[in-house]
């Protein structure tokens, strides 16, 4: 469940605490957070490093090292992180990696549904990695024209294009679905088929949506919370995600329910309208 917003919270409560540190010790609990590589291997290679900064690229967490290589952290569906002073985190069965820091702090690496990964990537690795996966950040200096040629000539549903990180990284069911309930436009609408004023609705949309998920910490739908435990709150604000049937705050109608790509998608079937 965590998409840019979410990742972006973390990564700015947790990089106070990781930043400048040194790992003492690394345990990774559950083989299939780091395979098909050894977790004994894996850990061994972690300590000793010192995290010189905490990234994000879409909704991957980057911790990078003063030795150049860099973690990637993937939450995928369940994933978080948890910090406190050492030797007091609370005893968790879903915890499946903790860092134990040369400042007195601990980290640990909770994940219900196991699905999150750790990979360590050598100096100059990461990048490719990233490019060869990853569209630019959404957030970042892209404008609406770009966002345009990002899509243009596709003929899947927009909804379908935006969820592929290739276009954009870091969007998700939850804030696509949001976006195009704010700029008006139908998830099945061809991806390829915005016109100028179409994608500028859907450009400043996009960026509004996420710039109000990160001031309100992302959205806490089951397991999603801070490092230090509490919640975001954005999930109080939604205007289409979940809310099939209930009312369009903007006209009233009831908000439908369909599958787009695979995805459980809302929207309002009389002001995100196909064309004629």
């Amino acid at each position: 469940m965590p998409e840019l917003p979410e990742v972006e919270t973390v990564r700015r409560a947790i990089a106070p605490i990781l930043e400048g540190a040194r790992l003492q010790e690394v345990e990774i609990r559950d083989a299939r957070l780091v395979r098909p590589f050894d977790p004994g291997v894996v850990a061994s290679a972690l300590v000793g490093e010192r995290v010189a900064h905490v990234g994000r690229r879409g909704k991957y967490l980057i911790v990078g090292f003063d030795s150049g290589r860099s973690l990637l952290v993937h939450l995928r569906m369940t994933g978080s992180l948890r910090y406190a002073s050492r030797g007091t985190l609370a005893d968790d069965p879903h915890t499946r990696a903790v860092l134990r820091l040369d400042n007195e702090s601990d980290v640990a690496y909770r994940d219900v549904r196991r699905f999150g990964t750790w990979e360590l990537f050598e100096n100059g690795d990461l990048d490719p990695y990233l490019a060869a996966r990853l569209g630019p950040e959404p957030l970042g200096p892209l404008s609406a024209a770009q966002l345009g040629v990002r899509i243009e000539g596709r003929r899947a549903p927009l909804k379908a294009a935006l969820l592929d990180q290739r276009t954009l990284a870091g969007l998700g069911n939850i804030y696509v679905d949001e976006a195009l309930w704010v700029s008006c436009l139908h998830p099945l609408r061809v991806a390829g088929s915005l016109d100028d004023a179409e994608l500028g609705r859907l450009h400043r949309a996009i960026r509004r949506v996420l710039r109000r998920a990160i001031e309100r910490q992302g959205s806490t739908l089951r397991d999603y919370a801070q490092p230090d435990g509490s919640y975001g709150s954005m999930q109080d604000e939604f205007r289409a995600y979940g809310r099939g049937g209930e009312p369009c705050d903007r006209c009233g109608a009831p908000l439908v329910r369909i599958v787009v790509g695979g995805r459980t998608t809302t929207y309002c079937p009389d002001c995100q309208t196909l064309p004629a």
